[in-house]
């Protein structure tokens, strides 16, 4: 098969994450930016990727570059580029447009130069010209504009790969699933470690244990944009397909277990894994972590706690995180506690201090996963008067 260029998006802090995922799909991984890996490979690693892949958010295929000074470049670049070649003018069309230190105007312009471009060039061709649908386009084009580069990609995944199709039940701040995925991995979690979510919410950290547990594949529950490319090969992806619902175990006990003070949030992780088939895999429970004993001796617990829109005052927050510590020194001697926040306090009101701290990014909101080892009393902080904010 040809090798082609392609760009991989992933949240910000999990670029060597995605490279690994890359790597084990058959791609030769280029640079890593901010947000994404670029890499080459066959279609077949592309479709692994998409496939297989816990950390992606989109695969995009690179499909032409040039420089440009104006408007009128873009277009051009944009006509020059053989469209129907890849697709037809019956399938609905979307384009965006991402910029870093772009010195043209309006990049709404951009997109519209784009839109008509490709219009065009299918006009030229066919004698016929696609429709826009910006809600559920068949196919998507994503330009990126430099300073003075512009290079488009048409999108091979569709819907968001962290969409699983799974998600029946949302709650307050929810977590995308793939940064979910990135934290299990940066926890060093494997399946046969007890797993406690004591904050579950909707269940975004069970649902994807469980799934790693089983050996269920992230997208084996959805479509992909590349199906619907003219040189799409389905044998090549049938027998991809097929391979990875050969790897699947049945659904059965593991030693994942999640929990929330709230009965809405457990109903809502309840629902979401009844729909992925994953309800034996995870033991449910409506209980108050301040409260809660640990299910074993040993163990993970991972947690996103309230912060943000979800606390409404530095008071709450502090008297919340001071109880918090308390409960994991009672409680939870010899686990290892990972917390998502984006509070930079919370290892001072906690009075624990981190063994590990890595920056994360959930969407815009810059975070920390704070890894705190519960060795019986080695790690407390003395109380110090009141908590005051600190970098982290």
């Amino acid at each position: 098969m040809i090798v082609e260029t392609f760009f991989a998006s992933c949240p910000r802090g999990l670029e060597p994450l995605l490279s690994e995922d890359l790597t084990i799909a058959g791609a030769h991984v280029g640079d890593q930016i901010p947000g994404g890996v670029h890499f080459v490979g066959e279609w077949t690693a592309c479709y692994r990727a998409n496939l297989h892949s816990r950390i992606a958010t989109r695969i995009l295929w690179r499909v032409a570059h040039g420089c440009y000074r104006s408007e009128d470049d873009i277009f051009r670049l944009a006509l020059d580029t053989p469209w129907p070649q890849w697709f037809t003018a019956e399938q609905t069309i979307r384009v965006d447009v991402n910029a870093i230190k772009c010195p043209l105007r309006s990049i709404d312009f951009v997109t519209l130069r784009i839109k008509d471009a490709i219009c065009d060039r299918f006009r030229r061709d066919t004698g016929r010209r696609p429709d826009v649908d910006t809600r559920q386009p068949g196919i998507r084009v994503h330009a990126f504009l430099g300073e003075d580069e512009c290079t488009l990609y048409v999108d091979t995944s569709g819907a968001p790969l962290y969409q699983r199709g799974y998600r029946q039940k949302s709650v307050d701040a929810p977590l995308k699933e793939n940064l979910a995925a990135g934290i299990l991995r940066l926890t060093g979690w494997q399946p046969g470690v007890t797993l406690l979510d004591p904050m579950c919410g909707s269940g975004t950290f069970v649902l994807e244990a469980a799934q790693i547990a089983l050996g269920i594949a992230p997208g084996s529950g959805r479509s992909f944009a590349f199906q619907r490319l003219r040189h799409f090969a389905p044998e090549v992806w049938q027998k991809l397909a097929d391979a990875a619902r050969a790897e699947q175990q049945v659904a059965g006990e593991t030693a994942i277990f999640a929990s929330d003070l709230s009965p809405v949030a457990v109903r809502a992780t309840l629902a979401n894994l009844d729909r992925a088939g994953l309800l034996p895999a995870v033991t449910l429970a409506v209980s108050n972590l301040l409260e809660r004993e640990a299910p074993a001796a040993q163990g993970i617990m991972i947690a996103n706690p309230p912060y943000g829109e979800r606390v409404h005052t530095n008071e709450e927050a502090a008297e919340f995180y001071a109880r918090l510590g308390s409960a994991l020194k009672r409680r939870f001697v010899g686990w290892t506690c990972f917390f998502v926040s984006s509070d930079t306090r919370l290892p001072r009101l906690v009075r624990l201090t981190p063994s590990r701290k890595t920056p994360l990014f959930n969407g815009p909101l810059e975070c920390r996963l704070y890894e705190f080892r519960m060795v019986a009393g080695s790690n407390r902080r003395p109380l110090t008067g009141t908590a005051q904010p600190t970098t982290g």
